[in-house]
């Protein structure tokens, strides 16, 4: 299924762009499209605890997402 993704912070680093059309070949939650952009982007690996908004809502990894839906990679924050 291909998907665009809207990226923030680090993770935007890591994917080269703010967003992103990604092909996500198997599966259809978000734990399935964490462990491609891990594959694909192993940069991924270092921010384990990033989270996958979609159609902007937070959801968790068991969350099953479609075509067409709004996707946010959103890294942890830190700061003072």
């Amino acid at each position: 299924m291909k998907l665009k993704i809207k990226a923030f912070g680090i993770a935007r680093d890591f994917l080269g762009e703010s967003t992103n059309s990604f092909k996500l070949e198997s599966g259809n939650c978000i734990a399935d499209l964490k462990s491609a952009l891990s594959k694909k982007y192993p940069e991924f690996e270092k921010i384990k605890a990033f989270t996958i908004a979609v159609n902007q809502e937070y959801q968790e990894d068991d969350f099953n997402i479609n075509e067409g839906d709004e996707l946010a990679i959103i890294p942890p924050v830190s700061g003072g």
